[in-house]
């Protein structure tokens, strides 16, 4: 059996190229495997992984939950809401209870950026990190660059461009290790308030230009507005936004090619994106959420080869 190099899944800095092209190929075979009559498989029958989210979800918490019930594995969903959290109980006493329960495989989601490498160096079980603050989510980057990959073939020479709320995107950061990883062109646009001042220091292009960005790039991803990180208001109203920022049919219908529209989720449509965009042959949002299953089951299997 192959193995990744790393015993948990913490960012996408902490992977290879081959790390992630292992990753596709297992996800490539459980692809086939959920669009089967039976879904299921007893990979990982005798491996118990909790799910530990300290912040709302729901395609995350779902994707995860359904690509560990394919593998056959004990789930145990936990939330921070009406849990001992409440009560004052530390994250590290929180896992160590649950561990107690002989769990294998931590997925947890904190608004803390670095909190699942913190576990990582006190508990004894695999972690995966399903979003840290404004820091990493790597399954997100994977499943994305992996439907580039499916739908253009190959993602070494695509020019991406990630557009919207960079600041407080983890997707973002993500996106950008994994897309260069792999051999393609980023650019960054939005506002240049929701920009961090030295992204351009990471090798990306950076443009204000929404036009200009849609020109040059073969993919966009588009980001929500997150507005529940903004401490501050970066731009004067989501209408000005949408105005100058937003994504729309009349504008798509304007360039001189045909691009790929990408969008992690959840959507605010008519603000980053117009609903005939979201719904368009030029889409592949749905396909997002499909890749994700088989990407994070990947993602387990390969990491459940060391367990015990």
């Amino acid at each position: 059996m192959s193995h990744l190099k790393t015993k948990h899944l913490l960012g996408i800095k902490n992977l290879n190229k081959e790390d992630i092209l292992l990753i596709f190929q297992t996800a490539d075979n459980f692809k086939e495997v959920i669009n089967r009559p039976i879904k299921k498989v007893p990979s990982l029958r005798d491996v118990t992984i909790a799910n530990i989210f300290f912040e709302n979800s729901t395609r995350t918490k779902l994707s995860f939950e359904l690509a560990e019930k394919r593998l056959s594995a004990d789930v145990i969903n936990f939330s921070a809401s009406g849990s001992s959290v409440k009560k004052g109980e530390t994250l590290l006493d929180t896992v160590n209870n649950i561990l107690a329960m002989k769990v294998d495989i931590v997925v947890i989601r904190h608004s803390s950026p670095g909190a699942p490498h913190f576990l990582a160096n006190h508990i004894d079980a695999i972690i995966v990190n399903a979003g840290d603050g404004t820091h990493e989510h790597p399954t997100q980057a994977l499943l994305d660059t992996y439907s580039i990959r499916e739908k253009c073939g190959e993602v070494n020479g695509k020019k991406v461009v990630i557009l919207g709320d960079i600041l407080h995107s983890r997707v973002a950061l993500s996106n950008i290790f994994a897309l260069q990883t792999l051999g393609a062109e980023v650019m960054v646009c939005g506002p240049a308030t929701l920009l961090p001042k030295h992204v351009g220091e990471l090798g990306v292009l950076v443009e204000n230009d929404v036009r200009a960005a849609l020109e040059w790039c073969d993919i966009a991803n588009v980001l929500r507005i997150q507005l529940e990180r903004q401490e501050m208001r970066y731009f004067p109203s989501l209408r000005e936004y949408s105005k100058f920022f937003g994504i729309n049919r009349e504008l798509l219908d304007s360039l001189k090619k045909e691009i790929i529209i990408m969008h992690p989720g959840p959507i605010n449509r008519g603000v980053e994106i117009t609903s005939d965009v979201a719904d368009s042959d030029h889409s592949i949002i749905l396909q997002q959420v499909e890749n994700g299953v088989a990407i994070r089951m990947a993602v387990l299997y390969l990491l459940a080869g060391r367990v015990d």
